[in-house]
C-alpha cells in the first residue's frame, strides 16, 4: 500500500478519535449536571463506538495503529520499516493534536488551550502502564482480523472504568488532551509521566505475546516458511 495513503488514513483515523475523546468528554460535562459517573460513561461510549469503527474502516489500509505505542512495537517486530514508524507517529501526533482543537472548535471554546487537569502520581502511572500492556497484548494477540474493532474497543473501555487514569494507552492521545482544559483534559506536566508509562507497557506486553502468542516478524517467518519448503523438496526427492 501506498505510504501516503497509509499515511492519511492514519491522520483522519487519529483526527477523529481525538475529537471524539475530547467532543464527548466536552458533551458529556455539558449534559451530566455534575455527575462525574454519568459523564464518564458518556465519554466511554463515544470512544468505544469511533474506535471501533475507525478499526474497521482503516484497518486494511494502515493497520489503524493510531497510536506510536503500537506503532513502535510493529517496527521492533519488523512489520514496518523505521522510517515508516517515524512518518507514522509523527502523523499521528499532529493530528490527534488537531483533533483536539477540532472539538473546541465544534463547543465554540477557545482553540488554543493548556489544561489543568491534575493525573499525576505513582498510580495514575501504573494504570497508563496497565492500560497500554493490555492494549497491545490484545493488538498482538488478535488472530482474526475482523475481530481487531470490538477486542481493542472493548478493552479502552473496559479500562476507562478499571484504570484510575481511565486509559489514555496512546501518547498521541496524550499530548492532545495536554491542550484541552476539559473533561478528557491532562495538565501537560503530567503528560511526559504517562507517555513513559506507555511505552514501558507497550514494551512489556511485546515480550510477553511473544512467549504467549509464538510471534514472529517477517523475516523469521520468511525463514520458517523457506524450511518448510526445502523440508518438503527433501521429503519428494527421497519418495
Amino acid at each position: 500500500m501506498n505510504l501516503s495513503r497509509r499515511l492519511a488514513a492514519e491522520g483522519i483515523g487519529s483526527l477523529f478519535l481525538a475529537a471524539t475523546v475530547v467532543g464527548s468528554g466536552i458533551m458529556a460535562e455539558r449534559i451530566a449536571g455534575g455527575n462525574a459517573a454519568v459523564a464518564l460513561l458518556a465519554n466511554t461510549g463515544g470512544t468505544v463506538a469511533v474506535l471501533a469503527v475507525l478499526i474497521a474502516l482503516f484497518a486494511a489500509v494502515s493497520g489503524a495503529h493510531f497510536n506510536p505505542a503500537v506503532t513502535l512495537v510493529q517496527a521492533i517486530r519488523r512489520e514496518m520499516t523505521w522510517h515508516e514508524a517515524i512518518a507514522y507517529g509523527s502523523v499521528q501526533i499532529v493530528a490527534c493534536c488537531a483533533g483536539a482543537l477540532l472539538a473546541h472548535a465544534m463547543f465554540e471554546l477557545p482553540l488554543l488551550q493548556h489544561s489543568l487537569h491534575a493525573r499525576a502520581g505513582p498510580a495514575q502511572c501504573l494504570s497508563e502502564g496497565v492500560a497500554t500492556f493490555g492494549l497491545l497484548l490484545v493488538i498482538l494477540g488478535c488472530r482474526r482480523t475482523e475481530d481487531a474493532p470490538w477486542m481493542v474497543a472493548g478493552w479502552i473501555g473496559a479500562a476507562y472504568w478499571f484504570t484510575a487514569s481511565t486509559s489514555f494507552a496512546n501518547p498521541a492521545i496524550t499530548i492532545a488532551r495536554s491542550l484541552s482544559d476539559t473533561f478528557a483534559g491532562i495538565r501537560p506536566q503530567d503528560a511526559p509521566a504517562f507517555i513513559l508509562s506507555q511505552l514501558v507497557g507497550a514494551m512489556v506486553a511485546y515480550f510477553v505475546a511473544r512467549r504467549l502468542f509464538s510471534l514472529q516478524g517477517p523475516h523469521n517467518r520468511r525463514r520458517n516458511n523457506d524450511a518448510r519448503t526445502k523440508g518438503a523438496l527433501h521429503a519428494q526427492v527421497h519418495d
